[in-house]
């Protein structure tokens, strides 16, 4: 797909993708893949993961991502395994991604034998970290709505996959997780950070009327350079901290991500102290965080 379809548009503040950052999330990649494997080898297909998921149904879910994205990380007109998928990732939003591209993927890859799912997850990764062991970390690729990640991002992404719904599946079987913190905080730069740099396409629209004004927060955690996330009249984009951030927020990466997927609550994150947020403007993170969403 050419990438021309939507607007590009470039952050001022500086990238987090990194030669050693490069060679940190493949190699997190690997190993998350071969806890993945373990976890769903030999579960209960029957279990349920989530409300509406089996857990070999939510295994099926990040494979089918790994698989699509053995393809994705070619190029933006690499045809993909499942037909139609093109269009439907460039026409989804944050919030309309479980009945749109969730369900397409999950039609498309029906594999639901555990084993099977495992091989298919170890080969997919096996094939992202062939395709793309001498390539530029920096260059994109069209992702949901129209936007843009890098490959180090695509990636990140993954890992993330296999941590959340690895989470997911552990609940339902009864089984041990883990969470690395260093693995969401490649997520948080590599991914979501650059996200913002290289252009969001359609990806946070909805139908509400865009808040006027700006707000900025940055972010400060012990696993992640300082950044400021901005929103400014509907626009996001990224920017270094500077004093007149209306917001700050210290964060422990994996209860900010659980928070953003809505795993857990903002309070609970505060309560349990991996949130602290201040500034000369704190109650501006709320209308943030609206626009600033997961799905």
């Amino acid at each position: 797909m050419p990438s021309t379809r939507f607007p590009a548009y470039r952050s001022s503040g500086a990238t987090r993708i990194t030669p050693e950052k490069w060679l940190e999330v493949r190699a997190a990649l690997a190993d998350a893949c071969t806890r993945f494997e373990t976890l769903i080898t030999g579960i209960d297909p029957h279990a349920m993961a989530t409300a509406e998921w089996t857990v070999t149904d939510t295994a099926a879910h990040v494979t089918g991502i790994a698989w699509m994205y053995t393809l994705m990380v070619v190029s933006d007109d690499t045809p993909l395994p499942i037909p139609g998928m093109r269009d439907a990732i460039l026409a989804t939003t944050v919030d309309n991604i479980h009945g749109g591209v969730n369900t397409r993927l999950l039609r498309g890859y029906p594999e639901r034998e555990p084993r099977a799912i495992a091989a298919r997850m170890r080969s997919s990764v096996d094939e992202i970290l062939r395709q793309t062991a001498g390539a530029d970390p920096s260059r994109t690729v069209a992702w949901l709505g129209g936007s843009r990640v890098p490959l180090a991002g695509v990636l990140a992404h993954l890992i993330n996959e296999m941590l959340v719904h690895g989470s997911d599946i552990a609940r339902g079987v009864g089984a041990a997780w883990q969470i690395p913190e260093e693995y969401e905080a490649l997520f948080f730069e590599l991914f979501l950070i650059e996200i913002m740099r290289s252009g969001l396409g359609i990806l946070l629209d909805d139908d509400r009327p865009a808040r006027r004004g700006r707000i900025a927060v940055e972010l400060r955690s012990a696993y992640t350079r300082p950044v400021t996330i901005v929103v400014d009249n509907g626009q996001v984009h990224i920017e270094e901290p500077s004093r007149d951030n209306d917001v700050r927020v210290w964060f422990k990466p994996s209860a900010l991500i659980f928070m953003l997927f809505h795993y857990t609550t903002r309070s609970r994150a505060a309560m349990t102290g991996s949130l602290i947020v201040w500034g000369r403007r704190p109650w501006l993170l709320a209308p943030f965080l609206r626009k600033i969403r997961l799905p």
